[in-house]
């Protein structure tokens, strides 16, 4: 009688031993997913603590001035860009204002004449396309700044087209790549320079925004497919009900 015996208890004492090991196991889990889990939020919000947005300033921001290597001066009033063309050259601006928290630095830019809506344009412009800031303009975070850029070079086809642009009071797109002060957290905010005449007849540009990206990961609103055929969708379901609509305007 005693050797069964002396069998159950060893096989009990290895089940208990066995259950302790994965209660400890699985504890150890749960406080490792839990570490983690604890890290990326941190690392989260350090890293929104740091991330520049950049967007149009309001109207009642100071005005921003700056000159340029050629001893041009722009200037813009809050809410308000700027499109110049003095001696055949182009001067472009935008007063802007970062919402983020963190230092902006403006990176680089890219330019097209004309409006560059999100259902013909869902992606920022190509790499290639951008021209990089020969200058460092910082932004503060919760602060105004301005954004500043030339084009000078006669066979750059861009200029003609911007100077047409300008002669005929159209509007302008930019797009500007900026980061944070680390050079991280890369992002690109489409704006547009958009031609007004006031009442007085004063011809000016205010600038709005129309997209903005995050080069790191997806952004509020990510390029995809899906999102194109969504929009693709929501266009032809306005038209149709535009084109059976009497009251709808011509």
């Amino acid at each position: 009688m005693l050797l069964p015996l002396a069998a159950d208890w060893s096989t009990v004492s290895s089940l208990a031993t066995g259950a302790g090991t994965l209660v400890l196991a699985i504890a150890t889990f749960a406080a490792v997913r839990s570490s983690n889990r604890s890290a990326r939020i941190a690392e989260v919000a350090l890293q929104e603590q740091r991330r520049p947005i950049f967007v149009p300033s309001g109207f009642d921001d100071p005005m921003q001035k700056l000159n340029f290597s050629d001893d041009v001066w722009i200037k813009a009033e809050g809410g308000r860009a700027v499109a110049d063309l003095v001696d055949g050259n182009v001067y472009l601006g935008i007063n802007l204002r970062n919402v983020g928290n963190g230092i902006g630095v403006l990176q680089g830019w890219a330019v097209r004449a004309g409006q560059t809506l999100t259902s013909q344009a869902p992606v920022h412009m190509p790499d290639e396309e951008f021209r990089l800031h020969t200058r460092d303009l910082y932004i503060p975070g919760n602060g105004v700044g301005m954004w500043q850029g030339a084009l000078r070079n006669p066979q750059d086809p861009m200029r003609a087209a911007l100077a047409r642009a300008i002669d005929e009071h159209a509007q302008i797109t930019v797009e500007l790549l900026y980061s944070d002060l680390t050079g991280q957290q890369r992002a690109i905010t489409r704006f547009g320079l958009v031609p007004i005449t006031t009442e007085s007849g004063e011809r000016i540009r205010v600038a709005s925004m129309s997209r903005l990206w995050f080069m790191d990961f997806d952004g509020p609103r990510p390029d995809s497919e899906e999102l194109n055929d969504a929009i693709a969708a929501v266009r032809a379901l306005t038209g149709h009900q535009a084109a059976e609509s009497p009251s709808a305007p011509s």
